[in-house]
């Protein structure tokens, strides 16, 4: 399941899709809006698919994981938009049937997602201060 939403996502609902009756785990990693980057307060947190790429840059790092691990199933779910303080912006869901090759393949898809983030990401700040990164 490889998913870029403007809307909210449940996690409960992702780790749904991808667990098997097979499955020994689901590992899942759950990114939330922080309220403090860059030494300033945060008020918001916007991303950006402009190019259109980010669900076909999600799906190479789900074929990614697929041949290094034996994995039953990977989601990655990206929230794209303007989002608050506390609220999620990715949900990383990786079903196995042991929890060695869950958590390897788990921390390999959030370092690859932060690597090649897929979104633009524009953090705005409470002293009105703007950051972007860009790809």
């Amino acid at each position: 399941m490889i998913e870029i939403t403007e809307k909210p996502i449940s996690p409960q609902l992702v780790v749904d899709k991808v667990k098997t009756n097979s499955s020994g785990c689901v590992v899942t990693y759950v990114g939330l809006i922080r309220n403090y980057s860059r030494g300033k307060q945060v008020t918001s947190v916007e991303y950006e698919d402009a190019q259109g790429t980010a669900k076909d840059r999600l799906g190479e790092i789900a074929s990614e994981i697929r041949q290094k691990w034996q994995v039953e199933n990977v989601a990655i779910c990206h929230r794209i938009g303007k989002l608050k303080v506390g609220e999620i912006n990715l949900v990383v869901a990786i079903a196995a049937a042991h929890r060695q090759e869950g958590f390897a393949a788990c921390q390999y898809a959030i370092d690859r997602f932060k690597e090649i983030m897929p979104t633009q990401k524009k953090e705005t700040y409470t002293d009105g201060s703007i950051w972007v990164e860009r790809e």
